[in-house]
């Protein structure tokens, strides 16, 4: 009864809200077009799912897909189980949208060297260069302001790119701050440094690309062997043994359902474990 009432939720949610009536009524009086009251046609069904798709989050699809399973299996547990995977998946998520962040300002680290490299060897000052160097890279990040307010009013800029470096992705400005203390204590050139600074950096990156694809097959794997389980049961319920009441409504049954999941949850935990060792180190 609960699911059904938040699957008829939804549904007007999706439809325009409780008083999707007095809206179409608007339209049609402003418009002076016709509102349709037939059954939905097949358009009307793909809009729905791609709005459907829009506002829920990944990790809320393990919500609905223990819903789904409750009512095919009549029990609460599978919901209890989505319920359960929802913060699991947002960790996930947002782990990975971690990860695609740093490397997003590690590659405008990259692009801050290069560029800084060339604004120096066209004869530009240091201090003067930096501003539209960032400017165009946006390798500084949220510390920006700072160290331009450093280059531009002759503050201490190895001081102000060290802290920036503590931004997520952003190591390579420590090296940035090195190059640019030595150059201005000894007077060598910025420019060769930060392009072996650059070269250095691009390297870096492209060795972790390459053992992220040598570790995809491990993932691939891993992927594969947590799905077996739902292969199982979707054979089962083709040969006609139903399968989720036996999981769902008899002792061994669930006991098997603990002790499987708990062994699935296990695996991948050491699997995701052993490649995360592989890529710190």
């Amino acid at each position: 009864m609960g699911a059904a009432l938040v699957c008829a939720g939804a549904a007007a949610w999706l439809m325009g809200g409780w008083h999707s009536g007095a809206r179409r009524a608007r339209l049609l009086l402003a418009g002076g077009g016709a509102v349709g009251t037939g059954p939905p046609g097949w358009e009307w069904c793909t809009d729905a799912v791609r709005r459907i798709r829009g506002r829920l989050r990944p990790e809320w699809w393990a919500l609905v897909a223990g819903m789904v399973l409750g009512l095919l299996g009549a029990s609460v547990v599978p919901v209890v189980a989505g319920a359960a995977g929802v913060p699991l998946l947002r960790r996930v998520r947002l782990a990975r949208q971690e990860r695609r962040e740093r490397e997003r300002q590690g590659d405008a680290v990259i692009a801050l060297c290069g560029a800084l490299a060339g604004e120096v060897r066209a004869g530009r000052q240091p201090g003067a260069a930096l501003p539209t160097a960032a400017r165009d890279s946006g390798g500084l990040g949220e510390a920006q302001a700072a160290v331009l307010a450093a280059a531009r009013f002759g503050g201490d800029v190895p001081e102000a790119l060290t802290g920036a470096a503590r931004q997520p992705g952003a190591d390579g400005l420590l090296g940035l701050a090195a190059c640019w203390r030595v150059a201005v204590d000894q007077g060598a050139g910025l420019a060769a440094g930060l392009d072996r600074l650059e070269a250095a950096l691009r390297a870096e990156r492209d060795q972790r690309a390459e053992l992220r694809a040598q570790l995809s097959g491990a993932r691939a794997t891993a992927v594969m062997l947590a799905g077996l389980p739902a292969v199982g049961l979707l054979l089962g319920a083709a040969l006609g043994a139903d399968p989720l009441h036996v999981l769902l409504h008899t002792g061994a049954g669930l006991g098997c359902l603990l002790v499987g999941g708990l062994l699935e949850g296990v695996g991948v935990w050491w699997v995701l474990r052993i490649v995360r060792g592989a890529e710190a180190a």
